[in-house]
């Protein structure tokens, strides 16, 4: 099984976390894998694009355009802007993106709105597989806004595009984070795979 995972948004929202989850769960299995980070300006709020390849025959980091299974994107513009990365045709990979658009530095000087409407709407014309996933409100269930990356890892589980399951990725949580994160990780995780079943 060969599988490609592009994750992607703006710096502090956990990306790379998420993007290690996954591939150590992958390995857990006995899957070859290999990442790769691109972090533009992360703390800024500047783009962060991560790469996961699970799979056998896998001999670069960097996935190519046009073979991701999933894109895992937790803003709508870096959604947008990472989408030719997807596979195309009749394996079309999936889009799990959160609603939330965070209005970067550029837009907010110039006075200009951005509400991610637009681009939502753009990736819907573009792509049949799309789930949408309240992420802000699945954090504050959570009881936490640091939860997103496991709101949408806990999307990215239930729609078994990835292939690894709900259960192998409370494993990660218990035994990678400190013990009082984990309730509230776990939480988001529960609440982002019921959030895309209930799509």
């Amino acid at each position: 099984m060969n599988k490609n995972c592009l994750l992607c948004g703006v710096g502090g929202q956990g990306v790379i976390l998420a993007s290690k989850l996954i591939a150590y769960a992958a390995m857990e299995k006995g899957m070859s894998v290999r990442t790769s980070e691109t972090i533009g300006m992360a703390q800024r709020g500047g783009s962060v694009v991560s790469h996961v390849r699970i799979g056998e025959k896998t001999y670069s980091p960097m996935i190519p355009k046009g073979s991701a299974d999933v894109l895992l994107a937790f803003e709508p513009a870096e959604a947008v802007r990472s989408l030719p990365y997807l596979k195309a045709g009749k394996e079309e990979g999936c889009v799990i993106v959160n609603r939330k658009a965070v209005q970067p530095v550029t837009a907010a000087l110039g006075g200009k709105g951005y509400d991610g409407r637009e681009m939502l709407d753009f990736l819907e014309s573009r792509t049949q597989r799309l789930y949408v996933v309240d992420g802000e409100a699945i954090c504050r269930k959570a009881g936490s806004a640091k939860t997103l990356n496991m709101a949408l890892l806990g999307a990215a589980a239930a729609s078994n595009a990835l292939g690894i399951s709900i259960e192998e990725m409370e494993r990660q949580i218990r035994s990678r984070m400190k013990p009082q994160y984990q309730d509230m990780n776990l939480k988001a995780l529960e609440l982002g795979a019921e959030a895309l079943l209930a799509l």
